[in-house]
């Protein structure tokens, strides 16, 4: 059992090539369920669909377990976002979907995994000059990106008709971004107390993340890279030493390292 526990922490945070390749496999696997949960949200429940889920829940278990398996605080673990979310949606999926449906929504929260898992970040900033080069932007998209769907899905199950399936929830996506970034054309509303506060939560969050996006696009790149000696953690691509202590730094490059 030791051993086994062992193979499964080093798999889930190990330093070696098929350590790394599996925690992209994790990445995949993550980001075909939430284009999975994005194309059935407004669809009705079917047979196919049902097994779809059991088995989607299953996996999400598993994956799960193991994380909380291996943890070495157990209770952090399960107070992160996205564990939370797991949980939601595993119980969705598997022990109870007729009394979970408004919190369908929710399941899009998996979308925070896919990039703000730690040991991905550090496998990413090490590997991938453009992910280092644009961190920040690739962060504030994925923010975004999840923050429309939820927030969509939610508007889906609020105010529209599930009967009308896409189309419902198309108009539900383009209310969200139409609020989001305050065109507010008018052809659709919220009439409710509570919808109306959906609209304003929506407003003042989804601005905050949209304009992040836009400072991150067009500030000047840069790597982040802790100086040892001040802290300062973000420097130019080329630096080899900090420019606000004068410390010597080791920035990675492609294929070499700068000292």
């Amino acid at each position: 059992m030791q051993n086994f526990h062992r193979t499964i922490r080093l798999l889930y945070r190990g330093q070696s090539q098929i350590a790394r390749q599996f925690r992209y496999g994790l990445i995949a696997f993550d980001a075909s369920t939430i284009i999975y949960f994005i194309a059935i949200a407004a669809l009705p429940a079917t047979a196919v669909i049902t097994v779809l889920n059991a088995i989607l829940g299953l996996l999400i278990f598993l994956d799960f377990s193991a994380r909380l398996w291996i943890s070495t605080n157990r209770r952090r673990e399960l107070t992160r976002i996205y564990t939370l979310a797991d949980i939601i949606v595993v119980a969705s999926l598997l022990l109870a979907p007729h009394f979970t449906e408004s919190l369908v929504f929710l399941r899009v929260l998996r979308g925070l995994r896919l990039i703000h898992a730690y040991h991905l970040l550090r496998d990413l900033r090490r590997e991938s000059l453009f992910f280092r080069l644009h961190e920040d932007a690739i962060l504030a998209a994925v923010n975004l990106f999840v923050f429309i769907f939820v927030t969509t899905s939610l508007v889906f199950v609020i105010a529209f008709n599930k009967d009308a399936g896409p189309v419902s929830y198309i108009d539900a996506l383009y209310f969200t971004v139409a609020t989001l970034t305050t065109t507010g054309f008018g052809d659709i509303t919220m009439t409710t107390p509570v919808g109306k506060l959906l609209s304003v939560f929506i407003m003042i969050v989804g601005v905050a993340l949209f304009l992040q996006l836009a400072r991150a696009i067009f500030q000047p790149s840069k790597i982040r890279y802790k100086c040892p000696k001040c802290g300062l953690n973000r420097h130019e691509p080329d630096a080899i030493h900090c420019k606000h202590c004068g410390e010597d730094l080791k920035i990675e490059t492609e294929g070499s390292t700068l000292s």
